[in-house]
């Protein structure tokens, strides 16, 4: 079975922290994770093109792991990642994959990639509760045993919490309350599921990190990706 991640950002460095997860999928998971970094991290302000290489994997893969900002990448990559969501592939997005395409305003794909986190993951951009918050996190009582068994009832990330507007068919996972907010607290949730017409989806806002290097994220994010693949 295989997962293609797509990684790279300049905020969190999902290109650094990404692949020890992937290597723990492969041990924990039995799968075949293929890591495809950004070949440019940087973003703002130029948001200069950059490319994930060569996707033809994503035609036989189950699952999509999406952790990136603001990248702008050929027509071609895009149709390919497009290809794959229509065919119902299962995707799996982290923190700003949300905002995880800025294509160029001449792309056919650009309202495409604008739209991305509301349609494909389940809220849009919005804001954040500010750089030097960070989260109280509790497991939400109706969360599937199959996504939360074995973490703890309530646990703290430093991920600032990010404000969400889900659409109707995602299913809080956990949700988290801002500490120390720089804006008026907008308590919410920091992870959910759902069938998207067809399509398995998992996403949670949380990525900093020091939020990855916590156990109870890394069986968290283990247990979505065993779930959006019906392991």
């Amino acid at each position: 079975m295989t997962v293609v991640m797509l990684v790279g950002d300049p905020e969190y460095d999902s290109h650094l922290t990404m692949p020890s997860i992937a290597d723990e999928w492969r041990r924990r998971l039995g799968v075949d994770v293929r890591v495809h970094a950004s070949s440019v991290v940087e973003d703002e302000p130029d948001f200069p093109l950059s490319t994930f290489g060569d996707l033809s994997d994503l035609a036989d893969a189950a699952l999509l792991v999406v952790y990136t900002r603001f990248r702008r990448i050929p027509d071609d990559e895009v149709a390919a990642i497009d290809g794959y969501l229509r065919r119902g592939g299962a995707v799996l997005g982290l923190r700003t994959a949300n905002h995880a395409f800025r294509l160029a305003e001449e792309s056919p794909w650009h309202d495409w990639g604008a739209a991305f986190g509301r349609d494909v993951l389940g809220s849009p951009w919005i804001s954040h509760h500010g750089h030097s918050s960070r989260t109280d996190v509790t497991v939400a009582g109706d969360a599937p045993a199959a996504l939360v068994a074995g973490l703890p009832p309530s646990f703290w990330v430093r991920s600032w919490l990010y404000v969400t507007d889900l659409a109707p068919w995602c299913r809080p996972v956990l949700h988290g309350v801002p500490v120390d907010p720089e804006t008026p607290p907008v308590p919410g949730p920091v992870a959910w599921y759902g069938d998207n017409a067809g399509r398995r989806t998992f996403h949670t806002s949380l990525g900093h990190p020091d939020d990855l290097a916590a156990e109870p994220v890394r069986d968290l994010l283990a247990a979505g990706a065993r779930w959006a693949v019906g392991l």
